[in-house]
């Protein structure tokens, strides 16, 4: 059950980070929205190692879960906030969420045993997400661009190594040190070089935007540590179904339109989540 709790609070959280994002995005480009991003979340996190201190479990291992699931968070939220800037969120959200299912993959492949049931609903909630990614017809100019969705493609990819690693990380250490690594290498490799060139500033509309981006990502980030403590391919899938979120918000604050198909998708996603909670609790 914490599972599915920890995977939802991070779809919630993540869906916010996306639409807040996009938005910065459009307006002062990935990488000046990256670092903010970034910087922000270190503010937050850095109290909570103060407070956790040296953990006891720190070991050869783990800091190597923590370099894959730094530069992993780093590099997916890169080509994501690319992908927004010239692509449909309607379109890209889903195609990086696709993250869930290979963090669920790598899991599966490392030894983590689902039951049948719990297999299935998985995999229905996967489909359904896919299902939920077709928007507007992309033969329309300027709905969508094939370059946006090849960098979501690899948004997934980055992502998914990173959801593995942060679940393997969150078993051995306190939460804090799970959640550190994307917040201080974002910082030592994008943050302090953006600032030593003078190219940090951003517009005063564009703070808040970012801001709540930051803070939302550690929230979903911590959400989702603490479900994958208890099953790192539910938490990871379920974590996933952001785009569903994300795809309603699009059409709030975007104006993307929802076809039928999309709705269809969302409306599959929400049923066997009320299902897989029931069969996990």
């Amino acid at each position: 059950m914490l599972a599915v709790l920890g995977g939802l609070g991070a779809a919630l959280c993540w869906a916010t980070t996306t639409l807040a994002a996009a938005r910065a995005s459009r307006l002062v480009g990935p990488q000046r929205v990256l670092a903010w991003v970034m910087f922000t979340g270190l503010v937050v996190v850095a109290p909570l190692l103060v407070v956790a201190g040296r953990p006891h479990g720190l070991g050869g291992r783990e800091i190597g879960w923590l370099v894959v699931s730094g530069a992993g968070n780093v590099g997916g939220l890169f080509l994501t906030y690319a992908a927004q800037r010239i692509g449909k969120i309607s379109i890209i959200a889903p195609i990086t969420s696709t993250e869930g299912a290979i963090a669920a993959l790598v899991a599966v492949a490392d030894g983590e045993h689902l039951g049948l049931a719990t297999a299935v609903l998985l995999a229905i909630i996967v489909a359904a997400v896919v299902v939920a990614s077709r928007g507007e017809d992309e033969t329309v100019p300027g709905a969508h661009t094939l370059r946006a969705s090849i960098y979501a493609g690899f948004a997934a990819l980055s992502f998914g190594a990173s959801l593995f690693a942060t679940g393997r990380v969150s078993q051995a250490l306190p939460l804090a040190w799970a959640l550190l690594p994307p917040r201080l290498l974002g910082v030592l490799v994008v943050t302090l070089p953006l600032a030593a060139r003078r190219r940090l500033r951003v517009p005063r509309p564009v703070v808040p935007l970012v801001v709540l981006s930051g803070l939302c990502e550690v929230a979903g980030f911590a959400s989702y540590s603490l479900g994958a403590r208890h099953g790192i391919a539910i938490a990871a899938v379920l974590a996933s179904q952001f785009a569903v979120f994300a795809i309603v918000g699009s059409y709030v604050v975007f104006h993307e339109r929802l076809r039928a198909v999309q709705v269809s998708g969302i409306v599959t996603v929400l049923v066997c989540v009320a299902v897989l909670t029931a069969v996990r609790s």
